[in-house]
């Protein structure tokens, strides 16, 4: 009876949302829309599921095709620049279709709704899916995106200007901007040319060697490096779920089928997974009792972007008794000198520039849309500041939860919501503890955040809302940070 309890437990903490018997299905497709909840992944059959992750390889192919086939909006300054190499091999493979872009960026936009749609139609379908089915198609679409170019973003290119900037023409990237390289083949194809790097100090170093090979080469390693760890942090999640005791297929979905993850992670091959695979890596340590070595660990993905040392107080929590915690400590120390020694070595006393960063504003942050509803125009340094007082208050709060994993989730759902840049892959950051905690409303939270990044940043979606003459940035504060982004950019 107490293993019969427990496996009920495991299987019901990943559920989404969560409740198991009931209404047979039929009837809860009629049922009222507030009692859609009590479907949980598993309750669709196989063949749904099915359907979903053919839906999202063949959207990724669609996207992969034309992406190759020349400039278009799926690849920013591809106008200005658009070598083969960067294309990538599959344009001899699908040839080179093309579209006008107002019908591109419509289709593109609608192709991300139906990307909403598998991925609710795998996730609900996940516990019906063989786990071999599921690594099959994660693995095929990492692959795919792998030989297409970068997706909607430069920040790939950004990471190599900043370390041929420091490598290559001995300017601290902390300090200087790619301006200063204009004359470097890399600076075409970056966009942020007057902001400092934001990147912390373990990723830049790691890029350094790079500078010193072709672009070419440069980027495919990159490249390689970030579907590599993609894959990598996946491996680890299931590893915690099978930790946890827990049923790894539906947390794969939640993580791999996700639109953001595909085609702002993996197809942008955005470095956010060299955070993630360590941070990630810490949580299976210490699950295995191996608590030195996970605050070791911890502060590789601090060194990579400092948002990972938000796990810290989580894993002192998980941590019990006190001299274990002591451990993750000790660990915690050993990395940070290290790590230290190679900042002073390489950057002096110069840190990541995280301040200008976070002064820019997207129209549809939160806190942008709360300072429109309260009247204020927008964002404005008040209301951050109110804004970030409030997302403290909730770190604290989740500080006090025994489900450590939930209170982890909940804080980086705070810092993702007080941001006023808000990107849409930061959800990335919530999807690993969503996908292991035993909180259903965690899970609801990052689905909505998902869905709401998803539609927000459609190519059409400001297009549409801009003919009904509604702009988040049209106001006076809007206007002055939309210069304030000029200027960093220009």
């Amino acid at each position: 009876m107490r293993m019969a309890r427990r496996a009920t437990a495991s299987d019901g903490s990943l559920a989404l949302p969560g409740v198991s018997g009931g209404l047979p299905l039929a009837e809860r497709l009629q049922a009222p829309w507030w009692r859609l909840q009590a479907l949980a992944p598993g309750e669709l059959s196989a063949r749904w599921g099915i359907a979903g992750l053919a839906m999202l390889v063949a959207g990724v192919v669609w996207v992969t095709a034309f992406s190759t086939a020349g400039q278009s909006i799926l690849v920013p300054r591809s106008p200005y620049a658009f070598p083969g190499w960067e294309a990538g091999p599959l344009g001899w493979v699908f040839g080179h279709p093309s579209l006008s872009a107002t019908t591109m960026m419509y289709a593109y936009s609608g192709l991300m709704v139906l990307m909403l749609l598998a991925y609710a139609l795998t996730l609900l379908a996940a516990r019906s899916l063989s786990l071999r089915m599921i690594a099959g198609a994660v693995v095929a679409i990492n692959l795919i995106l792998l030989l297409g170019p970068p997706l909607q973003l430069t920040d790939l290119f950004n990471y190599l200007g900043y370390a041929r900037l420091g490598a290559l023409h001995g300017l601290n990237p902390y300090s200087n901007v790619i301006n200063a390289e204009s004359f470097d083949p890399v600076y075409r194809f970056t966009s942020w040319h007057n902001l400092p790097s934001p990147y912390g100090p373990l990723f830049t170093a790691l890029t350094y060697p790079l500078a010193f090979v072709s672009l070419p080469l440069a980027y495919w390693v990159v490249k390689l490096a970030t579907v590599a760890a993609s894959l990598g942090f996946l491996w680890i999640v299931y590893r915690c779920a099978r930790l946890l005791e827990l049923d790894p297929r539906p947390a794969l979905v939640l993580i791999a089928a996700n639109p953001i993850y595909v085609f702002y992670a993996v197809g942008a091959f955005h470095n956010d997974f060299f955070m993630l695979l360590p941070a990630t890596a810490a949580i299976m340590l210490l699950l295995s009792g191996r608590d030195r070595m996970a605050g070791a660990v911890l502060m590789l993905a601090v060194a990579v972007k400092l948002t990972a040392v938000l796990l810290l107080p989580f894993l002192l929590i998980a941590a019990r008794p006190p001299q274990r915690r002591l451990r993750v400590l000790s660990g915690v120390a050993l990395a940070a000198i290290p790590l230290a020694a190679l900042s002073l070595a390489l950057f002096g006393l110069a840190l990541p520039n995280l301040s200008e960063q976070s002064s820019v504003v997207t129209g549809y942050s939160i806190p942008n849309l709360i300072g429109l509803v309260a009247g204020l125009g927008g964002r404005t340094p008040g209301l951050m500041r109110l804004i970030d007082v409030l997302a403290a208050l909730v770190v604290l709060w989740q500080l006090r939860r025994r489900d450590w994993l939930a209170g982890a989730g909940w804080a980086t759902i705070a810092l993702i919501a007080s941001t006023s840049w808000l990107m849409p892959w930061y959800v990335v950051w919530a999807l690993p503890l969503a996908a292991l905690a035993r909180s259903v409303w965690l899970r609801r939270t990052t689905l909505v955040l998902t869905a709401f990044l998803v539609i927000t940043f459609m190519p059409a979606f400001g297009s549409v809302l801009g003919a009904w003459g509604i702009n988040p940035m049209w106001t006076s504060v809007g206007q002055a940070a939309s210069a304030y982004q000029t200027k960093l950019q220009r």
